[in-house]
């Protein structure tokens, strides 16, 4: 099966039901079918070959649908990046993937300088939205020109194992680097999802995220799977505007991230009443405050609240079934359908249930590997059970219980070395967001002579609240060992995220941390 099989058949089944709600627009499955079919045809007739990559720099829009499942009937990969993204960032991936064509709003023109000037690999620059002459190579008006290309599929097709995608991470450590991914990876990953949140034509899901974020990506893929509704908003900048749509739509289904959360129990005069509608909640990226889960089944009073986790390299790893999360609540649960996932120690064996070690997954959704990067690839895709077998690597130290549920610890990177012992930031942070004060919180490990390393705290304080430093020190050394307990705790009025919103631990631990603001310090 491939990816795009998942548009023809909803459009078979129900070709005038509303696939896309953006804004004031709705495209149905048959309109989305149509114009991306057109789509494929015009990028063909510029060149675009089978396994080309093509990259789409556009804000959630039907027309960033339309290029993901138009590019995808060419034949081609897909490749979405963030349109906040950067020239110069931009240049790089479009480089390293030797993009065939770019996909772009009219809107961006700097961007479309800088790739039609700097990316030799190019064959068209697509502009959504009009498109002037293009002296350093070729251009094209998609709207204008998409008439004229045939509304039947083109004839090429792709078997499980072709490309499907790329996916850059954020880069927070680094140079972006590209996660390959199959028709095979993706529709395996996207039906085992569908499969346990039960996935119906029938759900309508809004989306907040970005589509350069595979979270947001599957919700439109999942949804067109399932022959459901997506409605697509460009961010949560405007939260009561999501409230409204999350009514006046009749969403069912609605994924977020702890930024999200956070953001959605700050806000003012909510009525639950709003959300009765909402029959599942999903959060990924970052594990969700055991806190933040009570008060959102309070706000969700008739919806599964899912508490998932999941890295690009596989897409989701496990979730945790929402009748577990009174016994589990800092729990992400198990594996989901068709995969299987091991707790191993540097040796690669499999460890006991209580002990730490890193997480291993397999199954048909890892990724075939990085792009252009041999060496990364071969520390993450790993020798595995069968001879032709390579599984994924996490990085993620993790802990299992006796039932098989899994409970994240940290990022190798991540753990704190105080005292001589071994500190997960996660637990600390957890026991911070438990305070009504605090909106959000990150725990690094900053350089101390005695200590080696101390523990201190950057905690964003709730709309209209002022926590004090050393009431939040007290309410750790109540509910945690002495060595855990944060000697700093440093007030900021924001945190640094990625652009998919998860909090960035790399640039605080920079500061080697540096006290300025309101700071407390607690005894060794």
């Amino acid at each position: 099966m491939q990816v795009d099989d998942f548009l023809a058949s909803s459009a078979e089944r129900s070709g005038a039901k509303t696939a896309v709600i953006a804004g004031e627009r709705r495209m149905t499955y048959a309109e989305l079918d149509e114009r991306a079919n057109r789509l494929a045809h015009l990028l063909r007739d510029y060149g675009v070959a089978p396994g080309d990559r093509v990259a789409v720099l556009l804000e959630n829009s039907l027309e960033s649908t339309v290029s993901v499942f138009g590019i995808l009937r060419a034949g081609a990969a897909f490749v979405v990046i963030n349109p906040t993204t950067k020239p110069d960032k931009l240049v790089f991936m479009l480089n390293d993937c030797a993009a065939a064509a770019l996909l772009v709003d009219a809107k961006f023109a700097e961007a479309m300088e800088a790739a039609s000037r700097e990316v030799p690999s190019l064959k068209v620059v697509g502009a959504w939205g009009g498109a002037s002459p293009d002296a350093a190579g070729d251009r094209c008006d998609l709207d204008r020109e998409l008439v004229g290309f045939p509304s039947a599929p083109p004839r090429c097709r792709c078997i499980d194992m072709d490309l499907a995608g790329i996916i850059y991470t954020s880069g927070s450590t680094g140079r972006p680097k590209g996660v390959t991914v199959t028709h095979l990876n993706v529709c395996s990953a996207a039906t085992s999802i569908t499969q346990y949140l039960e996935m119906t034509a029938e759900d309508v899901v809004i989306n907040c995220l970005p589509l350069s974020f595979d979270y947001g990506l599957y919700q439109l893929l999942m949804s067109v799977e399932t022959g459901g509704t997506l409605v697509l908003e460009r961010s949560f900048a405007y939260p009561y505007r999501i409230v409204e749509l999350i009514q006046a739509e009749g969403v069912t289904g609605f994924p977020g991230v702890p930024t999200i959360f956070a953001m959605l129990l700050q806000m003012k005069g909510l009525d639950a009443g709003a959300f009765d509608g909402v029959r599942f909640v999903t959060n990924t990226a970052a594990a969700l405050p055991a806190a933040h889960i009570l008060r959102l089944r309070e706000l969700f009073r008739n919806a599964r609240i899912y508490s998932m986790y999941g890295v690009s390299e596989c897409k989701r790893v496990s979730y945790l079934p929402p009748e577990e999360l009174d016994r589990r609540p800092t729990s992400v649960g198990r594996g989901m359908p068709n995969e299987q996932v091991l707790v191993v120690d540097e040796r690669g064996r499999e460890v006991e249930a209580g002990v730490v070690g890193e997480l291993v997954v397999r199954g048909s959704n890892v990724m075939r590997g990085y792009w252009n990067r041999p060496e990364e690839t071969a520390r993450a895709l790993r020798p595995g059970r069968y001879p032709w077998e390579r599984v994924l690597y996490t990085g993620d130290l993790f802990m299992k219980d006796e039932d098989g549920y899994l409970y994240f610890v940290a990022r190798k990177d991540d753990i704190i070395k105080s005292r001589g012992e071994k500190v997960s930031p996660r637990e600390v942070e957890g026991v911070i967001y438990e305070l009504p004060e605090v909106r959000e919180v990150a725990v690094v490990g900053v350089p101390d002579e005695v200590l080696g390393q101390a523990i201190k705290a950057f905690v964003v304080p709730a709309d209209g609240r002022s926590p004090s430093a050393r009431d939040i020190i007290a309410h750790c050394a109540g509910r945690l060992e002495s060595f855990m307990v944060p000697r700093h705790v440093e007030f900021r009025s924001e945190l640094p995220k990625t652009s998919t919103g998860k909090i960035r631990h790399g640039p605080l631990r920079a500061e080697h941390g540096s006290a300025a603001g309101n700071t407390a310090e607690a005894s060794p």
